[in-house]
Parts: structure tokens; C-alpha cells; sequence
């Protein structure tokens, strides 16, 4: 590279890697597996299916009818929008995968950019957006799963069918109803469900009662011991599901066009410009996962050219896609309509078109095991790469010597996602999951602007450089003028929550601070002439992180916490970087 990583510190929290270090341990050759390595299947067709596998799945079959709900067919836009947003932090990802081939993701990008501590805060918040994520991925499969049999006559019981926490809440709240002397009636179908799965679970003694999500269980059984036995079984499944995935959107596509009504998309944007950005959250949600492709990069035949193709095509197919979907979806019925769990099978049995309700009921299965299937894959690898980093206890490094997967690794992946999800509900917030997801994208961003900040390296791929020493400014002024031409609604919301105590002003911190890191951002990027794209990656990931509320953040800090506790109390110990720098 002509413009080589910043040179690797030799002590303390802020220490890096260097790219030789991170190159060669492990060894990252093309025959790396005859050393006990990973083993390298995966070409760029392979990576790109993974791609889709992650980003087309409950965004598509569910948290797209709310979105649409709220901003009307406009919402189409905000799809293109999100994926420009998106393709900043792609961008910069392909960087790092085309200069550092390893498997890690952002987790290794940080500790070549930041330092070492920096590189484990963004280790632990993966593993907190890969777990959580795929709990609730989970939960949802057994879902849908369990109303499909129950669709064709086959129903589980119902102890077998939800967590124990959800069932014994809902049992508590309907015997407190009915010890206040209020009917059944009074109690929502949801607390029924709980209230009847509590009372003919059998007992357990001392008050609990086995009640659990066995679907839940079982599939993340299934899928762990998949990619336990290989990454070729493993993208094998997910071509498959991927391809059959493909084949049921596109029937949807094609079968839906003949019931568009064109006036439907009149109003375009009903609830304005507040209405779209509503569905922001629900938007960003179903795009994350493009950055788990980044995990395998020891198990691609080529990873420094195939990673960024792949995470670039994904997006653009998955973009493409989903804007067809939600133009056919708020064309075939009125978008009001559309605030309902599985919107694909409602608007078909809506126009009378009921058997391909049923196709979509089967490829939403389908889908959710694909996604619970690359962030199965993704999350074993970090903690694989941390481990042999000195991070984490050499076990979660041990490579399996005939499946060469990280085995220990990949079991406890499945532990720590099973076990939740048969027990515990959906509360759940996904929030938490894309807080994790946003961090991680701002920070390798970032790690582009301390890398390569004038777009002089040499690698394979690099971000497109533009100067943007003055156009970095005029884009945060453009932003500003639009927002008080555009949203003073918001503006006073906002400024009668600072002038109404702590309690109201409290939700607005995030903002602030984003405020005066756009600020700060605008100056550095007239000085050091930065990279454009990078930079608006980062304010972007920024922005979107200060609509995920304080609660959110509160959470998020104390699972930063946590792992800073750990980091402190065997990570920092025993770092071979460090322990490597203290021997010299």
C-alpha cells in the first residue's frame, strides 16, 4: 500500500496491529486450511447469496407493512435513501476487506484504525447485534413456522409454542383481571394464549411450569449443527434458500402487477416527509447483515477482489427488490391497510389470490432461516478472531480438524442463542440490535478516514475519493436550511424538551452530541482535506443511532460495561500484541 496503516503502537489501551501482524496470524494463504486453518469455498457468487440471505428476511415479510403504513407508497424512496446510506458504510467495508483479508469484520478493522481497545468494544457490540438479532430472528421463525402447520391441520401444544416468561406474565395478568372480578372478555388474545399455555404446561415444581419455544430451539438445533459441519454445507443451504427465496419475490412481483390500481399511489407521500422517516428504523433493520459477508473472509477463494463485489451486488439486488415490493404492495391495496404482521400474504388474500398467501407463508420460513444462518456463521468467526488475538480464552479459537469450522465457537454461538430464545419473549428491542449494527458502521468509516484519508492506497479497492474539504460543510449547511424550511415541528419539539427540565431533555443528548460532532467533522474535513464518502458514512450511521431514543443508549452503555469489565480483567492481560510488546 502506498499509504500503509497507521504504525501499530507498542503499549497501552490504543495499541494496533499492523498489517503484517494481522496478515499472518494466522497465516492467510490460499492453502492456509492444511494448517489447521479455515477452509476456502466461497466464491463471489456465494458471498452475494450470503448477502441477500441476511438482508432479505423479516424486513421484507413483515416490518415492511408498518413502514408503508406510516409513509405511504413514498416509503419506496426511503428504501433507495437507507441503501445510499448503506452503500457509504458498504464502500468503506470493501476497503478493508480488500487491504485486510481476515476473518473478523469490523472487530479487525478497528484494531488495525483505533487500537486494541476501540477493536473490542466493537467485538462485544457485535456479539450483542449478532445474539440479539438472532434471538428475535428465532422467535419469529417459530412464528410463522407454527402457523403454517396450523394452517394444514397440525397444531403443536400450546406450552410448546411460546417462552416461559411471556406465558407466566400473561398467566399473572390474567388472574390479576379475574381476582378483580372482570371477565375474560376483558383480557387480550395474546394474554388468553399465555394464561391457557401456563395453566396446561406440566409442572416443574416450586411454581414453574415448562413452557417453551421449542420451534425457536429447534431451528437454531438445526442450523448450529450446519454450520458446525462446514462452510460448504453451510453456503450450499443458503444458495438454495436464497434461489427459492428469489423465485417466490419475483412471483410476488409478476402476479401482484396485474392487481396494482394506480390510484392507490395517490397520495404519494400522505403523511409527509415525518410519516416516511417514520419507518427509518424498521428500513435500517431489514439492511443489516451485509457486513456479516465480511466474517468469512478466510473462506473466500479470493477475498480481496469477491468481498467487495458481493456486499456492493447484494445491496443494489436486495435495494432493487425492495422497492419493486413496497411500489406492488401500496399499489394493490391502500396503504392504510397495511399495518399488519405479514403484509405479503395479506394483500394476496385480500385481492382473492389466496393460494400465493400460502407460497408466502412457506418462503417467510425460508427466509428467516437464511438470516438466523449467515449471523450463525458471522458471530462464531469474531469470537474466533478476538480469541486468537489473546481476547478471549484460546478455546473459542479451536478449529475443528475435520469440518474446519471454529467448533467451540459455533456451539457456544447456538447456546447463547437457543437457550433465550425458548425462554424469553419478544420484548426484545431490535433497536438494540441496530444500535450494535450502527456502531459498527460509524466506526469502520471512521477506521477508512484514519487509514486512508486522501485516498492514495493502492489496494484492490478503495473508496472513491473526493475532497471534501468544502463540500462536507455545504452538505451540513444544505441539511440545516432544509431542516428549518422543513421540519419546525421538529425543531420546536425540540427546543421545548430543553427548556422543560431533565427528564424531557434527557431524550435529546444523542442529538446534541451529533451536533457538535458534525461540527467538529465540518472543521477537520476543511483541514485535512477528507475523504467525502466516509465522512458522510459516518455522519449518517451518527444520525441514524440518535433515533434509537435514550432508553436504547442506556442499555446499550451498560453492555459496553460489562464487556469493559472483562476486557480489563483478562483481555487487556493477556493480548499477545501486548504481551508480545512487553517480551521486547
Amino acid at each position: 500500500m502506498s499509504t500503509p496503516l497507521p504504525p501499530s503502537r507498542s503499549t497501552g489501551l490504543f495499541r494496533r496491529k499492523s498489517l503484517d501482524d494481522i496478515l499472518h496470524n494466522p497465516p492467510a494463504d490460499a492453502d492456509g486450511h492444511s494448517h489447521g486453518g479455515l477452509e476456502r469455498h466461497l466464491t463471489v457468487r456465494d458471498l452475494t447469496a450470503l448477502g441477500i440471505a441476511a438482508v432479505i428476511g423479516a424486513g421484507i415479510f413483515s416490518t415492511i407493512g408498518n413502514a408503508s403504513h406510516d409513509g405511504g407508497p413514498a416509503v419506496s424512496l426511503l428504501f433507495v435513501f437507507t441503501a445510499i446510506a448503506c452503500a457509504f458504510s458498504a464502500l468503506c467495508y470493501a476497503q478493508f476487506a480488500a487491504t485486510i483479508p481476515v476473518s473478523g469484520s469490523a472487530y479487525t478493522y478497528a484494531y488495525a484504525s483505533f487500537g486494541e481497545l476501540a477493536a473490542w468494544i466493537i467485538g462485544w457490540a457485535l456479539i450483542m447485534e449478532y445474539a440479539v438479532g438472532n434471538i428475535v430472528v428465532a422467535i419469529s421463525w417459530s412464528d410463522y413456522f407454527t402457523g403454517l402447520l396450523s394452517g394444514v391441520g397440525i397444531n403443536l401444544p400450546i406450552w410448546l409454542t411460546m417462552g416461559m416468561q411471556s406465558a407466566h406474565k400473561y398467566y399473572n395478568e390474567v388472574l390479576a383481571l379475574m381476582e378483580a372480578g372482570k371477565p375474560l372478555t376483558d383480557a387480550s388474545a395474546a394474554q388468553l394464549e399465555g394464561y391457557n399455555a401456563w395453566s396446561a404446561a406440566p409442572e416443574l415444581g416450586g411454581g414453574l411450569r415448562l413452557v417453551l419455544d421449542l420451534p425457536a430451539g429447534l431451528i437454531t438445533l438445526a442450523i448450529t449443527a450446519l454450520v458446525y459441519v462446514g462452510i460448504k454445507e453451510s453456503k450450499n443451504a443458503s444458495n438454495l434458500l436464497v434461489a427459492l427465496k428469489l423465485v417466490v419475490v419475483a412471483v410476488v412481483i409478476l402476479v401482484g402487477a396485474f392487481y396494482v390500481q394506480p390510484e392507490n399511489w395517490s397520495p404519494f407521500a400522505p403523511n409527509g416527509i415525518g410519516g416516511v422517516l417514520k419507518g427509518v428504523s424498521a428500513v435500517f433493520f431489514a439492511y443489516i447483515g451485509f457486513d456479516a459477508i465480511s466474517t468469512t473472509a478466510e473462506e473466500c477463494k479470493n477475498p480481496q477482489r469477491d468481498l467487495p463485489r458481493a456486499m456492493i451486488y447484494a445491496l443494489i439486488i436486495c435495494t432493487i427488490l425492495y422497492v419493486i415490493i413496497t411500489l406492488v404492495l401500496t399499489g394493490m391495496v391502500n396503504y392504510k391497510e397495511l399495518a399488519v404482521g405479514d403484509p405479503l400474504a395479506y394483500v394476496f388474500n385480500k385481492v382473492g389470490v389466496k393460494w400465493l398467501g400460502g407460497v408466502v407463508a412457506v418462503s417467510a420460513v425460508l427466509a428467516m432461516a437464511s438470516v438466523l444462518l449467515v449471523f450463525q456463521i458471522g458471530q462464531p468467526r469474531i469470537w474466533m478472531t478476538m480469541s486468537r488475538d489473546g481476547l478471549l480464552p484460546p478455546v473459542f479459537s479451536r478449529v475443528h480438524p475435520k469440518f474446519h469450522t471454529p467448533s467451540f465457537s459455533t456451539i457456544v454461538t447456538g447456546f447463547f442463542v437457543g437457550v433465550p430464545a425458548m425462554l424469553l419473549n419478544m420484548d426484545l428491542v431490535i433497536d438494540l440490535t441496530s444500535i450494535g449494527t450502527l456502531f459498527a458502521f460509524a466506526l469502520v468509516c471512521g477506521g477508512i478516514l484514519i487509514i486512508d484519508p486522501l485516498g492514495q492506497s493502492d489496494a484492490r479497492f478503495k473508496v472513491p475519493y473526493i475532497n471534501g474539504q468544502f463540500l462536507v460543510p455545504l452538505v451540513l449547511l444544505v441539511g440545516a436550511v432544509l431542516l428549518l424550511l422543513y421540519n419546525q415541528a421538529g425543531i420546536s419539539e425540540f427546543t421545548a424538551a430543553l427548556g422543560s427540565g431533565y427528564e424531557e431533555a434527557r431524550h435529546y443528548i444523542p442529538m446534541l452530541v451529533f451536533f457538535v460532532f458534525c461540527l467538529a467533522l465540518a472543521w477537520l474535513s476543511f483541514r485535512k482535506k477528507l475523504s467525502l464518502l466516509p465522512v458522510l458514512g459516518l455522519l449518517t450511521n451518527l444520525y441514524l443511532m440518535t433515533q434509537l431514543g435514550i432508553n436504547n443508549w442506556l442499555l446499550f452503555f451498560g453492555w459496553l460495561i460489562i464487556g469493559l469489565a472483562l476486557y480489563f480483567n483478562y483481555g487487556y492481560k493477556h493480548s499477545k500484541l501486548g504481551l508480545r510488546k512487553a517480551a521486547h
